[in-house]
């Protein structure tokens, strides 16, 4: 029977897999360095890191590895996840009244040992914050940690104006491209 390993200690990766009926029979961290490489594109840093996660994570017989990775991208700048909340004052800022890329990558490792990738591209135009707004949703602490300063399943989808492409991409994992690589890989879906 084939088996999923989620690389990822993310929830909201294991609950968007749940809602497709992806169920891992365990979940792994991996363990990777996630820095840019000098010159790097966002969409090439976005794949370049789910697969390699996900070949970060050893594989036992009748295992698919599942990966991704969500980066936000303003132009060609590669935006960081906001560690402190200085940090995220500043991504919130430079995201306040602009359009910027969610690029989420996932990769799949099937049975064959052969990496599959696939990158949804969305875009997502921000309202113009206030401070008060932003000093507001630092205090709920919800984007602490998440690309880009924001989480967009939570308070801070009352800041899209308008989005073009896959919700399930913002929140960490397109569904879409998810199933296409999972039946791609053999991988019944529940």
């Amino acid at each position: 029977m084939m088996r999923l390993v989620l690389a990822s200690t993310s929830p909201r990766r294991l609950d968007l897999l749940k809602r497709i009926g992806a169920v891992p029979v365990r979940v792994a961290a991996p363990d990777i360095d996630e820095s840019p490489r000098p010159d790097e594109l966002p969409r090439g840093y976005a794949t370049r890191l789910a697969r390699e996660k996900a070949e970060a994570v050893p594989r036992e017989d009748g295992e698919l590895v599942i990966a991704g990775d969500t980066t936000i991208a303003l132009g060609r700048r590669i935006l960081p996840p906001a560690g402190t909340q200085d940090t995220q004052r500043r991504l919130l800022g430079l995201l306040s009244g602009r359009r910027h890329h969610a690029l989420s990558a996932v990769c799949v490792i099937g049975l064959d040992g052969r990496p599959r990738t696939r990158l949804a591209d969305t875009v997502v135009t921000f309202k113009r914050l206030t401070e008060q707004e932003i000093t507001r949703y630092l205090a709920c602490g919800e984007g602490l940690g998440k690309a880009g300063g924001y989480a967009i399943q939570g308070r801070a989808e009352a800041f899209v104006r308008r989005i073009d492409g896959t919700h399930s991409g913002v929140v960490g994992l397109p569904l879409f491209e998810t199933r296409a690589l999972l039946e791609s890989a053999g991988y019944p879906l529940g």
